[in-house]
């Protein structure tokens, strides 16, 4: 029996999309949403342009995939700190989470959450945004953590736990900070070791 095919098979990609997207990852990692411009991108990731739009949207829509792999990859830790059995088994394991995470990448460190997005321009204020979203989610989730903890009396009665979260993100956020400032993991790990010191038993 003969007969057409109806149906026309496109032509396969010849890149692998998911180096193409860890690659991405790195060069805002690197360089922020503004600092990482589409010739940096395709030439990292190794694709044309047009081929980059296809596969994965324009710049934002690049930077959104590339965000949630980085919070799937590199910034999973929080979820793990987040079921470790005490509070402050969970605060240190944020914060050693962070300086590690912020060491991670030969030659830039850093938080591709804070650094991202720094916007000096209007264009840039929707990703600035997005990230801003993303901290203060993972803010209150730590927040929530911490209120079970009092709940359950791992914590103090008296503990405020808005505060504590705020305290324990500011610590995590400064650490990504003193990374790009060029602090190696072990002096990141000191840091964390005193603030630790003051965590009340």
């Amino acid at each position: 029996m003969g007969g057409t095919r109806s149906t026309v098979i496109g032509r396969p990609r010849g890149f692998d999309t998911d180096e193409a997207l860890e690659r991405a990852m790195q060069v805002f990692w690197r360089q922020g949403y503004e600092g990482a411009s589409l010739i940096d991108l395709t030439r990292a990731m190794g694709i044309t342009k047009p081929s980059m739009y296809a596969a994965f949207g324009n710049k934002e829509q690049l930077f959104r995939k590339a965000l949630q792999r980085y919070v799937e990859g590199p910034g999973n830790y929080l979820d793990r700190a987040l079921a470790e059995p005490t509070a402050r088994a969970a605060a240190e394991a944020i914060l050693r989470g962070a300086a590690r995470t912020s060491t991670l990448p030969e030659g830039f460190g850093g938080c591709l959450t804070v650094q991202g997005a720094l916007p000096s321009c209007d264009e840039s204020r929707v990703v600035h945004d997005v990230l801003v979203q993303w901290r203060n989610a993972s803010g209150a989730l730590v927040e929530e953590r911490f209120r079970r903890a009092v709940d359950e009396g791992d914590l103090p009665g008296d503990a405020d736990a808005t505060r504590l979260s705020r305290y324990i993100t500011t610590i995590a956020f400064g650490l990504t900070v003193q990374a790009v400032n060029g602090l190696d993991h072990a002096e990141l790990d000191e840091i964390v070791d005193q603030t630790m010191l003051f965590w009340r038993p």
